[in-house]
């Protein structure tokens, strides 16, 4: 999988940054709207975290994998579902994650993973930190990039490419949704063969053409009602919309795509679970894989599933095993 370009600008260190820290706190200073740095900058200090403020894409990966060579025990992300991403990548790198804790503040604009948690808000983050029951959750991988949440092929993840930063910031989701609808007019589906090992119902196959692949680990779809997946399974919840036959893309995206993903399943929607999975994009196109919210371009990407392979605090609105009706 390719992905953008990362450079490193010079880091912004808030607290005791010489010796061994034990609680290490990644912030994103910009994420969602913004306007939580402050709060998450005094409650740190309350908490004997050190801050390391990311300035660029990328940042977030290294001062994680540093915090856990450097001796911390907990590292924590204060940001969207883009900022976990990269800092449990850092304790990927560093083989860092049977011997380090991670932890969620959520400052991002939709805060998926952090919402699947128990996690409410950044407050309530530092709350759950001290007191809240640990776990030990599964992480997924596409191509050996990890993902806490979701991965997305389609017509939502091209969408989510061409949202543009400030849209973001000043209308958050809705922002999504508006560029979501603008995409589908052109949209045109991708040619996708889909292959799932190990299922309970055994190893099962998928061809033709998507408007969207959805791979959860720590998300379900559709996501109307509760969103949790069970991230404690071993599995990847795989659902897979198909185009419409002689339907156009755009009306298929304006009367039935919130539909499908929001509401009931239909005979246009195809339900995997396994441990295991191969996408490939039929012919010699590439498409946009998003790995929760961060895009990568791929023709061919092998998920599966680390059993248990982060420990982390949870809130009390936490589901080991969640309704799936």
């Amino acid at each position: 999988m390719t992905s953008p370009q990362r450079h490193s600008k010079q880091s912004v260190t808030v607290g005791d940054a010489t010796g061994a820290n034990e609680r290490v706190l990644v912030l994103n200073p910009v994420s969602g709207d913004g306007d939580h740095a402050d709060r998450v900058r005094g409650l740190a200090a309350e908490h004997d975290f050190v801050v390391r403020e990311t300035e660029s894409e990328g940042d977030a990966m290294a001062f994680a994998a540093e915090a856990a060579t450097e001796g911390a025990t907990l590292v924590a992300a204060a940001g969207g579902d883009g900022t976990c991403n990269e800092v449990v990548r850092g304790l990927v790198d560093a083989g860092a994650l049977p011997a380090v804790e991670f932890a969620v503040v959520p400052a991002g604009t939709g805060n998926n993973f952090a919402t699947n948690l128990g996690v409410e808000d950044v407050e309530h983050a530092f709350d759950v930190i001290e007191t809240g029951e640990r776990r030990r959750v599964d992480l997924g991988f596409a191509n050996d990039e990890p993902f806490l949440n979701s991965s997305i092929c389609g017509l939502t993840a091209e969408a989510s490419t061409d949202t543009d930063d400030a849209r973001k910031s000043e209308l958050g989701v809705v922002a999504y949704a508006l560029e979501t609808v603008r995409t589908a007019v052109s949209y045109e589906g991708v040619e996708l063969d889909v292959a799932a090992f190990g299922g309970v119902d055994g190893d099962r196959t998928w061809e033709g053409s998507a408007v969207l692949l959805l791979v959860g680990n720590g998300r379900r779809f559709p996501v109307r009602g509760r969103t949790q997946a069970d991230v404690e399974d071993g599995a990847l919840d795989v659902t897979v919309v198909e185009e419409r036959p002689g339907s156009d893309l755009a009306g298929l995206a304006r009367t039935a795509l919130l539909e499908r993903i929001l509401g009931p399943d239909t005979d246009l929607t195809t339900r995997l679970q396994a441990p295991a999975l191969t996408v490939r994009v039929v012919g010699d196109e590439t498409a946009t894989f998003s790995l929760d919210g961060e895009m990568h371009r791929a023709s061919r990407v092998r998920f599966r599933t680390e059993p248990a392979a982060v420990r982390l605090p949870v809130g009390p609105a936490y589901e080991p095993t969640p309704d799936t009706d």
